[in-house]
């Protein structure tokens, strides 16, 4: 399968005092659905902006289905933050609308669908939404574009457990197979079952890249498990 994302002697600092990462490769394949995982402070939201084009590296390349990071990558990825961004005095079918202009592979009535499934009125102005109900609403926004890559940092963070399982089954059933997911969270034992491939990341080290399956079959636990171990202070 051949690599979507391809990231080859990375280097980001922050200011003259912090390096995230000193050399950093990575290969990120098609049609899977990845967990992005690290402790706070180990450069996933980093990695993701890197990648969504938000941060440039200091040096060293990144490119996504063979281009450099730069337009023709950015039409081919979708990016949620980690933070809510939209204009609140909107109502939800405007910003569906706005997002209708500006992509080209946005589809309405996808949006539509997810926000019946997850009871959110698309007449509703969103800074009336409870906080978990704008994280829905943003999440709709991403998974709505008809992207090959999805960037996703902490996608569940601020909702309620009742709320998750249908969030991730959102995930899971609104994106082309062929596409790729890639996850950030802390919240592991909430994604597990829906990953294909997880990636540690320990102080701008990727210290483990491998298939979910296999990795829980070589260690007899879970990955939260795993994750608790590797990562134990």
């Amino acid at each position: 399968m051949s690599s979507l994302v391809e990231i080859t002697g990375v280097k980001k600092t922050y200011g003259l005092s912090k390096t995230v990462f000193d050399d950093l490769n990575l290969q990120i394949g098609e049609g899977k659905i990845i967990g992005l995982l690290g402790p706070n402070g180990s450069g996933k939201t980093t990695l993701i902006k890197m990648i969504a084009g938000l941060l440039q590296q200091d040096t060293g390349k990144i490119r996504i289905a063979g281009h450099p990071v730069g337009p023709e990558s950015k039409a081919i990825v979708s990016y949620l933050s980690e933070r809510t961004y939209f204009n609140e005095s909107l109502k939800i079918k405007n910003l569906v609308n706005m997002f209708s202009e500006f992509y080209a592979d946005f589809d309405a009535n996808r949006a539509y669908e997810m926000m019946n499934l997850l009871k959110i009125d698309s007449n509703m102005v969103l800074k009336k939404l409870s906080k978990g109900n704008k994280e829905k609403v943003q999440l709709i926004m991403v998974m709505s574009r008809r992207a090959k890559l999805y960037l996703l940092d902490e996608p569940i963070a601020g909702v309620d457990p009742a709320a998750r399982d249908y969030i991730l089954q959102t995930i899971i059933t609104n994106y082309d197979e062929h596409a790729t997911i890639l996850l950030s969270t802390h919240l592991i034992s909430d994604i597990e079952n829906i990953l294909d491939e997880v990636i540690f990341i320990k102080e701008g080290q990727i210290i483990c890249q491998q298939d979910a399956d296999s990795l829980r079959a070589q260690k007899g636990k879970s990955i939260d498990e795993i994750f608790r171990e590797v990562f134990r202070c």
